[in-house]
C-alpha cells in the first residue's frame, strides 16, 4: 500500500509540473474512475478477484446427505476497478507525433494480491503523418510498444457489460506487453502484432506438475503473434482476426525433472463487428477458440498418451445491444458457447478451461442511468448456464456507481 501511496504522490507531482512549464512541448492529461460495486451469486461460481470476474457456475456437488454444497446465495461488494491513467503528449521525434500512456488499478495481477495497485496499461506510441489537402493528416502508420490490450480483445467493440469479466469468458479480457503496427488506408486498416505473456499465462507441465507460468511461452522463443483486417465507416466497423500461440507445454526447472523441448502451436480466428445507429449500438462477436486460457475465454489442449498434444476447440458468439442517448441506457448482453470436442478422455492432462462443459450461454439485460457529468448507476442481472452432465445455472444481481473524471 504504502508503494501505491508513492507512486500516486509522484504522478501528482508530475501532473502539476506539467501545468506549470506552460512551455514544455510535453503535456499531461489525467483520466480515470472509481467504481464501487455490489453483487449477489445465487450459487458458487468459477471466476477470479473475489469471483468479481465470473466465468461460469461451478457443478452440481453433493454432501452425504445430498445437498448440493456449490447452491445458496452469496454477497460482496468492491471498489478494487478504480482506475487513474495519465497520457503524455510529446514532441515530434523521428519524423513521428509521439505519446504515451500509463494506467493502473486495484484488482492486483492475482488473487492473492488483490486491493494491491496493478499495472494495466503502459505503451508508448509512434504516428507518421501524412499531409493531405487544407493541412488536414491522417496517420497511414502507427507502432505501439509496451503493454495493451490483448490482440484478441478487440477494444472497439468491447461490450458494455458493468462487470470486472466485460463479457468473459463469451469475449477475451487481457492485457499483454507487446508490439502492434498499424497501417491505414482510407477506411481500411492491417494490424500486426507479437506478443508476450505476464499477468496471463499459459498452463502446462513445469518440473511435471501442472500449473500456470510464464516459462511456457518463454521456452518457445515465439512470440504470439496476430494478424487483423478492419474496415471503418460513419456507422460500421468490422474485421477479422487470426491468432498463432507456440508453447513448449512441458519445461523443467530442477535436475530431477526431465527436459522436454517440444513445441505445441494454437491457431484460433474472430470475426466481430459494430454498428452505431441512430441512439443504438450493437456489437458482436464469433470466436474459434482453440486456446484462449491466457485471454480469460475457453478451449485449452490436451496431452495425449503418447507424449504429443491436441487442442480441443470451443465456438462462441455473442451480441450486445445498448441504447446509446439520453440518460437512461438500456443494454443486452446474449453468449453462447460451444464445446466442439466434448467428450473427449484419451487425453493424460488437459489445460485450458471449460473442457468439462459441452455448452455455455449468458443472458445478460443492464439498465444504466447516466448524469451526463461523470457519474453513473448501472443495475443489471446475469443469468449464467453451464452444460456439465446435470446443468447448472447462476444468478448474478448487481448494482454500482461510477465516477470517472
Amino acid at each position: 500500500m504504502k508503494r501505491a501511496l508513492f507512486i500516486l504522490v509522484v504522478l501528482g507531482t508530475l501532473g502539476i509540473l506539467g501545468e506549470t512549464r506552460a512551455q514544455s512541448p510535453i503535456s499531461l492529461e489525467w483520466n480515470g474512475f472509481v467504481n464501487p460495486h455490489y453483487y449477489a451469486d445465487s450459487r458458487s461460481v468459477v471466476g477470479g478477484r473475489e469471483d468479481m470476474m465470473l466465468f461460469y457456475p461451478k457443478p452440481i456437488l453433493r454432501d452425504s446427505l445430498g445437498n448440493d454444497i456449490n447452491d445458496g446465495w452469496q454477497a460482496n461488494m468492491l471498489a478494487i476497478t478504480a482506475r487513474l491513467g495519465l497520457r503524455i503528449n510529446g514532441p515530434d521525434m523521428l519524423g513521428a507525433r509521439t505519446s504515451a500512456y500509463i494506467e493502473g488499478d486495484f484488482t492486483g495481477s492475482t488473487n492473492a494480491t488483490i486491493n494491491d495497485l496493478r499495472l494495466r496499461h503502459a505503451y508508448i506510441v509512434l504516428r507518421w503523418n501524412r499531409w493531405v489537402v487544407d493541412n488536414l493528416y491522417e496517420t497511414p502508420h502507427m507502432l505501439l510498444v509496451g503493454q495493451y490490450w490483448y490482440p484478441m480483445v478487440i477494444h472497439e467493440i468491447m461490450p458494455m457489460t458493468n462487470p470486472l469479466n466485460m463479457g468473459a469468458p463469451f469475449h477475451c479480457y487481457a492485457r499483454q506487453p507487446q508490439i502492434r503496427y498499424t497501417y491505414s488506408h482510407g477506411p481500411w486498416e492491417a494490424v500486426a502484432v507479437t506478443c508476450w505473456q505476464l499477468d496471463n499465462m499459459s498452463q502446462g507441465l513445469l518440473n511435471g506438475i501442472p500449473t500456470s507460468s510464464t516459462l511456457f511461452a518463454r521456452h518457445s522463443l515465439a512470440p504470439e503473434v496476430n494478424a487483423q483486417l478492419r474496415y471503418h465507416s460513419k456507422h460500421f466497423f468490422f474485421g477479422i482476426a487470426a491468432n498463432l500461440k507456440t508453447i513448449q507445454p512441458q519445461v523443467a526447472s530442477v535436475a530431477t525433472a526431465l527436459q522436454h523441448t517440444g513445441l505445441h502451436s494454437s491457431f484460433s480466428w474472430s470475426l466481430f463487428g459494430r454498428y452505431n445507429g441512430p441512439g443504438f449500438t450493437v456489437k458482436a462477436q464469433t470466436l474459434l477458440n482453440n486456446s484462449l486460457y491466457e485471454g480469460c475465454s475457453l478451449g485449452g489442449y490436451l496431452m495425449l498418451a503418447d507424449s504429443t498434444f491436441a487442442d480441443w476447440h470451443f465456438n462462441t458468439v455473442w451480441l450486445d445491444i445498448e441504447r446509446s442517448t439520453g440518460h437512461w441506457r438500456p443494454g443486452l448482453f446474449l453468449g453462447y458457447a460451444k464445446n466442439l470436442d466434448y467428450g473427449n478422455t484419451d487425453f493424460v492432462h488437459c489445460f485450458g478451461r471449460g473442457h468439462e462443459l459441452e455448452y455455455l450461454w449468458r443472458v445478460q439485460p443492464r439498465l444504466t442511468y447516466k448524469t451526463l457529468k461523470g457519474l453513473d448507476f448501472t443495475a443489471e442481472a446475469e443469468y449464467t448456464c453451464a452444460g456439465y452432465k446435470d446443468p447448472a445455472g447462476n444468478l448474478r444481481l448487481s448494482l454500482s456507481m461510477v465516477y470517472s473524471f
